[in-house]
């Protein structure tokens, strides 16, 4: 049995009972969500968006599926959708990519979103933090919406973090919305620290209006099996998006990026970074598109993706793209995958320093430019510390934590 078939028996089983839990404007989506996904299946390796992810195989598992809408206090400028104004639900999956299959089974099945509204001219004080936690004595599959409607001249810094605190096997599809109003500023944090048997496929769909500003981090620092995808539209002219992403991955775990930046008007910006130090047997992938539409004149754009293999045995598939189709622009891209600098290990040893600590300060310098790049100094100076822990092998043994022994 091919491993959709158990997702869509399933939906027929208990689709009244996400009728009945969830709200008008989800449920409007579900029957299209459902034939797209019948239609489809799991994207295969074929499909050039999914040629470095193993779809089938990580979402084969007979997980138990949770059906649970969002319950607690929620932080500031967050309702769930039912409570937020009708403005900002009607905006609900017309920014995500409806035709893709994993989207569409996080459609087919997710109960509840969270909207983060800023009105117009507000700037948020303090960080937006949402926490997702998973936890249970069950394996279990997540299907976590959330939607972000920036108004106009709105400013905000989201993190979203993703923590496991038990030691089942656990799957997440999450689908992330982001709609960013003229002259709105957005900083978005993400930062994975889960554990080896979780499986994480994240989708993150923004569209940016006239000067608005995206700075988007994603950070990989301890998981199982990852999977981020990027879309950034950049509609409105004079609008500009950094993207940077750091992953640290050793033992067997597997990290896919695969982003794309959409320049469909003229003179916007972008920038991406992402860094991976790969260890032990992990895999790596960076698969990022940066496309100027016809007429995107005065487009800047700049693209890098370099890599640290710390072993022989990890392997990196770095695959940074351009496709272009105006001619008064300024756009370039690079790629590297190297081993650590023999020289500058020799040269830390003659100074006293041992091995294993030389090479974990090198990894930490490598590491170091994505961090700086962050515009809020509190999470900049937290991440240096958690990096320095991750690379120590003390991330995944933290206080009270009795998930790797």
């Amino acid at each position: 049995m091919k491993a959709e078939k158990q997702y869509i028996d399933f939906y027929q089983e208990v689709q009244e009972t996400i009728g009945r839990r969830s709200c008008a404007e989800m449920n409007e989506q579900r029957e299209s969500a459902f034939e797209t996904f019948s239609a489809k299946g799991f994207p295969s390796q074929k499909v050039e968006r999914y040629r470095y992810a193993k779809v089938d195989a990580d979402f084969s598992p007979n997980y138990g599926i949770a059906l649970t809408p969002l319950t607690g206090p929620l932080p500031p400028y967050c309702f769930r959708i039912a409570e937020a104004d009708s403005h900002a639900r009607v905006l609900y999956n017309k920014v995500a990519d409806a035709t893709d299959s994993i989207v569409a089974l996080n459609t087919m099945l997710c109960v509840d979103t969270l909207v983060v509204h800023v009105p117009k001219g507000i700037r948020v004080e303090h960080p937006i933090q949402i926490s997702n936690i998973l936890k249970g004595d069950q394996d279990t599959m997540v299907s976590r919406r959330i939607l972000v409607v920036m108004e106009e001249q709105a400013e905000a810094d989201i993190i979203i973090t993703d923590r496991a605190a038990s030691q089942s096997r656990f799957l997440t599809n999450q689908v992330i919305e982001v709609v960013m109003k003229d002259g709105s500023h957005l900083n978005l944090y993400e930062i994975e620290e889960t554990h080896l048997l979780c499986t994480r496929y994240n989708s993150v769909f923004v569209q940016q209006g006239r000067d608005s500003s995206l700075h988007h981090t994603n950070l990989t620092l301890f998981n199982g099996h990852t999977r981020n995808r990027l879309d950034v539209l950049l509609q409105g002219e004079g609008s500009e998006v950094t993207a940077n992403g750091c992953i640290i991955a050793d033992k067997m775990q597997r990290v896919d990026n695969n982003t794309l930046i959409d320049h469909q008007v003229p003179a916007c910006q972008s920038s991406e970074l992402y860094k991976y130090v790969l260890d032990d047997s992990a895999v790596g992938a960076f698969a990022g598109k940066v496309l100027v539409r016809e007429g995107a004149q005065k487009t800047s754009s700049k693209e890098t993706n370099a890599n640290l293999c710390a072993t022989s045995s990890a392997r990196m598939y770095s695959q940074p793209m351009l496709e272009i189709y105006a001619d008064d622009v300024q756009c370039s891209h690079g790629s590297t995958v190297g081993q650590m600098d023999e020289a500058a290990l020799f040269y830390m040893r003659q100074r006293g320093i041992d091995e294993k600590e030389a090479r974990l300060l090198l990894k930490a310098a490598f590491i170091t430019e994505v961090i700086e790049t962050i515009p809020l100094e509190s999470l900049r100076d937290r991440l240096h510390v958690l990096v320095d822990k991750r690379l120590r092998g003390e991330l995944s043994k933290c206080e009270g934590c009795k998930l790797c022994k």
